[in-house]
C-alpha cells in the first residue's frame, strides 16, 4: 500500500511535521510494510516557511527589522537548499505585530518586508515565493519600495514618509537607485484574495477597518491607492486599477505586480508546483490531508481543497483529518474529498484538545482506526 500524507499544520497545536509524522506511526501499526510518503504542506499564510524548510530543506534567517510602526522586530524567513528564499510579510509587518490600540494603517509601513527581500538577495537569492496575508498595513508596498531603493515624492518635490497616508501625495516616483538586482529576481505572491486596487471592494474599503481604520480613515486611503494607482500608469503606463488581487495586503500584491514584477498566484498552487505534490500522489492508494480546522474556508482554497481536487483528478480517495469539523466542511466531498474525521474522540476543551500531546495522541489513534477500515475491506 502507498500513502501520501499532504497535511497542513494543525495552527497553535502541531506543524505540518508533526502530523505527518504522527499519521505515518498510524498507518504503520497496521500496515507495517505501507510505503508513506509524508509531504508537509501549507497555503502560502502561516506556516509557509517552516513547512517548506522542513519538507524541502534549508534554514531559517532571523533578522532584525523594521516593523510596521518602524519599532525594530526579530522576523524570520527562510532559504530553501535550492536558494530559493520564502517570506511572510506578516513576520515584518502583521497585524499581530501590534496592540489593539497601535492599529492604524495610515501610519503602518512595509518597510520591514523589503529588508527581509534585500537580505535574501544579498545572500544570494533569486527566486521568492512572498505570502501576503495577515498584513497590518495599507502603503501598497511603498515602504517595503523604499527599503529597495525607490523614493516617494510629492508634487514640490519634497520625499515622503513611505506609509498609507502618504499615499495621496505621491507625485513622482525616482527609481534610479533601486537595487539592480531586482531586476534578476523571480517572484511569485502567494495571493489567496482578488480584490482590485481600490474602489468598493478594494483593498482599503475591504481590509483597512479590520486593520484599525475608521470610516474617514478608509476613505482617505482609498482615495491614495487611486492616486497612486494612477501615478503608476503616467510613469510606467501599467494600470492597476482592476487587476485582480492588486487589493491584497493592503495594496502590497498591486505593489510587488508593479515594481518587482510579481506574479499573484493562489497560495497552494504555488506551494503544490514547489513540492511537485501531483508527482508524488500519483499511483497511490490513499491521500491523507486536513487542516487543524475544517470549515468554509476550507471548500474556498484552503489545503484540503486543492488536494481532494488532485485526488479526484488521478482517481485516487482522499481521507480528511481535522480538529473540528464544520457542516460546511462536508461541501469538500464535491470537491474529491472521500471522506472526514474529526480527531476528537470524547468532549475537552479548545485547550486540551490544542495541547501538543494530546493533538499527535488522536490523530495517531483515529489513524489507527480508519487504516484497520481500510485494512477489512482490502480483505474482501
Amino acid at each position: 500500500m502507498k500513502v501520501v500524507i499532504a497535511i497542513d499544520s494543525f495552527k497553535g497545536s502541531m506543524t505540518s511535521c508533526e502530523v505527518s509524522a504522527a499519521v505515518e506511526r498510524g498507518i504503520k501499526k497496521v500496515f507495517s510494510d505501507a510505503e508513506v510518503i509524508k509531504v508537509p504542506i501549507a497555503d502560502g499564510g502561516e506556516g509557509t516557511v517552516e513547512t517548506l524548510v522542513e519538507g524541502l530543506g534549508g534554514k531559517i534567517i532571523e533578522k532584525s527589522v523594521c516593523g510596521p510602526l518602524k519599532n525594530e522586530v526579530l522576523a524570520n524567513y527562510g532559504i530553501l537548499n535550492d536558494k530559493t528564499a520564502v517570506i511572510e510579510m506578516a513576520a515584518a509587518a502583521g497585524l499581530p505585530l501590534l496592540e489593539t490600540s497601535e492599529r492604524n494603517p495610515l501610519k503602518t509601513t512595509t518597510f520591514g518586508v523589503g529588508e527581509l527581500i534585500k537580505d535574501a538577495i544579498n545572500k544570494g537569492c533569486r527566486d521568492f515565493i512572498i505570502g501576503i496575508g495577515g498584513s497590518s498595513t495599507n502603503d501598497a508596498g511603498i515602504g517595503m519600495l523604499e527599503a529597495l531603493g525607490y523614493g516617494f515624492y510629492d508634487e514640490n518635490m519634497v520625499k515622503l514618509d513611505c506609509v498609507g497616508e502618504s499615499l495621496s501625495r505621491i507625485h513622482f516616483i525616482d527609481d534610479s537607485l533601486k537595487l539592480k538586482a531586482l531586476d534578476e529576481c523571480r517572484i511569485l505572491v502567494a495571493c489567496d484574495v482578488n480584490n482590485p486596487f481600490y474602489g468598493p471592494t478594494g483593498a482599503a474599503h475591504v481590509f483597512a477597518g479590520q486593520k484599525g481604520a475608521d470610516d474617514k480613515a478608509i476613505e482617505q486611503l482609498d482615495q491614495g491607492l487611486k492616486n497612486f494607482a494612477d501615478v503608476i500608469n503616467r510613469h510606467y503606463n501599467i494600470d492597476i486599477s482592476t487587476l485582480s488581487g492588486a487589493g491584497a495586503a493592503g495594496g502590497l500584491g498591486g505593489g510587488l505586480h508593479t515594481f518587482l514584477n510579481g506574479q499573484l498566484l493562489p497560495g497552494i498552487e504555488i506551494i503544490f508546483d514547489k513540492i511537485d505534490l501531483e508527482d508524488k500522489i500519483k499511483n497511490s492508494d490513499v491521500i491523507i490531508t486536513g487542516e487543524g480546522k475544517m470549515d468554509n474556508q476550507s471548500v474556498m482554497g484552503k489545503v484540503p481543497n486543492g488536494v481532494s481536487k488532485l485526488g479526484q483528478k488521478h482517481r485516487i480517495p482522499v481521507i480528511g483529518l481535522a480538529g473540528g469539523v464544520t457542516d460546511d466542511a462536508y461541501k469538500l466531498h464535491e470537491q474529491g474529498i472521500t471522506a472526514i474525521f474529526s480527531i476528537m474522540n470524547y468532549p475537552m476543551t479548545v485547550n486540551e484538545a490544542m495541547e501538543k500531546n494530546n493533538a499527535i495522541k488522536l490523530v495517531e489513534f483515529n489513524t489507527i482506526e480508519i487504516f484497520r477500515l481500510i485494512k477489512t475491506f482490502n480483505k474482501k
